[in-house]
């Protein structure tokens, strides 16, 4: 049966289908998650009908007014987590706030060490729950009271985020834009050029823009100024909170069905 809509999230799997629908004249709807399209969008999106995009700066990058700014679909189970839970699973109380470190899929060799070594600073004003990636956990600190590592969590992670009241992550997409609809305040240490086509370092400009975030460049990252940049934005959570609670965002799930309904 001939399908009446293609939805495309990009991936090179995605550009022969994308092209072979445009032959067929079947209707092709594409969603960015990144500031700038990756390599697979920017080969389709001549052949789509509309972008959606979730960055208000990737408009300047969709020709022919097909750009629709819908924001990034989140799962809708990041809103069930219960901060109670958080704190049983870490072995934390909710009378010293919670800092939430992931550093990507497979964690960061970098953020963990500047974490670790400057833990007792941290550690003295916050409890640490560290997602620190496959063989990353360290044993000489797995007693270390009110700082619990992991090497991933699944089912538990809308709890542990629940509980955090900062977040130190990579910027991800899909991971700051949770941590945005939860209000956390974020410090974002995206991926190097060296390591990436350099998204993740527009994507965390324009949350510090936007006021949600602070960015610390990788290049810059140590010990002292984590601890520094921490500290700073805890003293300034307020703000950031308020600049995430007066966004003005559409629902993107519902956004992005109501154009497939209409171009289907």
């Amino acid at each position: 049966m001939k399908p009446a809509i293609v939805f495309s999230k990009g991936g090179f799997v995605s550009v022969p289908v994308v092209l072979g629908s445009r032959m067929n004249k079947i209707p092709v709807i594409i969603h960015e998650s990144d500031t700038t399209p990756g390599l697979a969008n920017k080969i389709s999106i001549p052949f789509a009908t509309k972008v959606c995009v979730t960055f208000p700066e990737s408009m300047q990058h969709v020709q022919d007014q097909k750009a629709i700014l819908t924001g990034l679909p989140i799962r809708e189970g990041i809103l069930n987590g219960k901060a109670s839970k958080g704190y049983y699973l870490c072995d934390f109380h909710s009378q010293k706030p919670v800092i939430l470190i992931m550093g990507g899929s497979l964690g960061s060799q970098v953020i963990n060490q500047a974490v670790r070594d400057n833990l007792d600073r941290l550690l003295a004003q916050f409890q640490i729950v560290h997602i620190c990636g496959n063989g990353n956990v360290s044993q000489d600190l797995s007693g270390k009271r009110g700082y619990k590592q992991f090497e991933y969590i699944f089912d538990e992670l809308p709890d542990v985020m629940a509980m955090s009241d900062l977040v130190i992550s990579r910027a991800g997409a899909t991971s700051i834009y949770e941590f945005l609809l939860l209000e956390k305040p974020m410090l974002l240490i995206p991926l190097s050029l060296q390591a990436s086509r350099g998204d993740q370092i527009l994507n965390a400009k324009s949350f510090q823009k936007a006021g949600y975030a602070d960015v610390l460049p990788e290049e810059e990252l140590t010990s002292e100024s984590l601890a520094e940049r921490v500290e700073t934005l805890y003293a300034k959570r307020e703000a950031y909170k308020e600049a995430m609670s007066s966004r003005n965002e559409t629902n993107a799930v519902e956004t992005i069905v109501k154009l497939i309904e209409t171009y289907s």
